[in-house]
């Protein structure tokens, strides 16, 4: 048995009582008070995650931002220094390998975090693609420490450590600066559909960082979060999980993502399939279902039609923040009404579920 890898931050999760669980090969925190009020407190206060599974490569030479074009689906020309993007990386045949940030320091560096189990696959892949290319590529994984401080607090908590004006970060950018004197990397980006930062800084000083913001954030209610709520609130807010709604046998168009796809862009891995795809029109759809009949869909689980087998569920649980059993599923096109009703098949037992729009969640402002 492989021995799991843990993050800077294990003994900080030990002692909380949190409860730790295998999540691609880490050993980390699945939940500290329970799962239904992390995920409240985030929507409505802040909540702090232990994100130091993540991997980051360093891209670095001339050819840095020609290779991202020629790797990814989206068009990373149209970002600025100190701006991120987000994009789909895909083979040839249109599947996805992982989705990713990249974080742009110049034309000539970047940093691409990907997906904590796919990182020594994507960092593999990336190498494979880059003959051709004067590129640089380094696995700097270990170097770094990730803190996700996300909710509507998040930035008057964050505000108390650091001199810098976080009002001035836009979403979807990064600055460097102290924080509580450790010179970190703040991004306003996030996977739980609230405003938010990740804070990249050096393993040796995330501990004293973790207490430090829950020590400050206190009066505003912050509370240390696990991978359970942070799936929860990922998924009402209709962010794609790797391995769920995306994989290499599900195309970034069915998975609705056709918007980080730019076809007009010169060749990418992945083009000829996805125009091609995209002219036939998808051969399946991520639809939102509710479930009208007791019972939670799970990953995987198949979904019918009048007993006919036509997809299955890619995420799916009870939505905290709505109060029901909620779910997306991949459907073929015709099925994929809203109104419509399906069957999901639980343990064996049709359950009825209703195709509702599937972003369950859009913070106001």
């Amino acid at each position: 048995m492989t021995e799991l890898k843990r993050t800077p931050l294990y003994e900080q999760h030990r002692r909380a009582g949190a409860k730790l669980i295998d999540f691609g090969g880490w050993e980390m925190p699945v939940q500290y008070a329970g799962v239904i009020e992390e995920h409240k407190a985030v929507r409505s206060k802040a909540g702090l995650f232990d994100v130091s599974h993540m991997g980051e490569v360093e891209l670095k030479g001339k050819d840095s931002l020609a290779f991202l074009q020629y790797l990814l689906t989206n068009d990373v020309s149209r970002i600025q220094d100190n701006q991120i993007q987000y994009s789909p990386m895909c083979t040839s045949a249109g599947g996805v390998v992982d989705d990713l940030l990249v974080y742009r320091y110049s034309r000539e560096h970047f940093l691409l975090v990907v997906n904590a189990a796919n990182t020594d696959k994507d960092f593999a892949w990336m190498q494979a693609q880059a003959e051709g290319f004067e590129i640089s590529l380094e696995n700097r994984s270990g170097d770094f420490a990730q803190l996700a401080l996300q909710g509507p607090w998040a930035e008057k908590i964050l505000q108390k450590l650091t001199s810098m004006d976080l009002a001035q970060i836009n979403y979807y950018w990064f600055k460097h600066g102290e924080v509580d004197g450790v010179l970190c990397l703040i991004s306003r980006t996030g996977y739980t559909g609230e405003d938010g930062f990740e804070i990249y800084l050096p393993p040796e000083h995330a501990p004293r960082m973790w207490e430090r913001i829950l020590e400050v954030g206190g009066s505003e209610g912050v509370q240390p979060i696990g991978l359970g709520a942070r799936d929860t609130l990922r998924f009402e807010a209709r962010l794609p999980l790797y391995g769920n709604e995306l994989g290499p046998d599900i195309t970034p168009l069915e998975a609705g993502l056709g918007f980080f796809v730019k076809l007009e862009k010169d060749n990418f891995i992945g083009k000829e399939a996805l125009s091609a795809q995209k002219e036939k029109g998808v051969p399946r759809k991520l639809v939102g279902l509710e479930m009208i009949e007791r019972g939670i869909a799970r990953s995987h689980y198949p979904l019918q039609k009048e007993g006919k087998e036509i997809g299955f569920i890619t995420s799916g649980s009870f939505s905290p923040t709505l109060n029901k059993n909620i779910a997306l599923g991949l459907i073929p096109p015709e099925y994929a009404q809203i109104g419509e009703t399906l069957d999901v098949i639980i343990r064996g037992k049709a359950v009825k579920a209703r195709i509702i729009p599937s972003l369950f969640y859009k913070r106001q402002g």
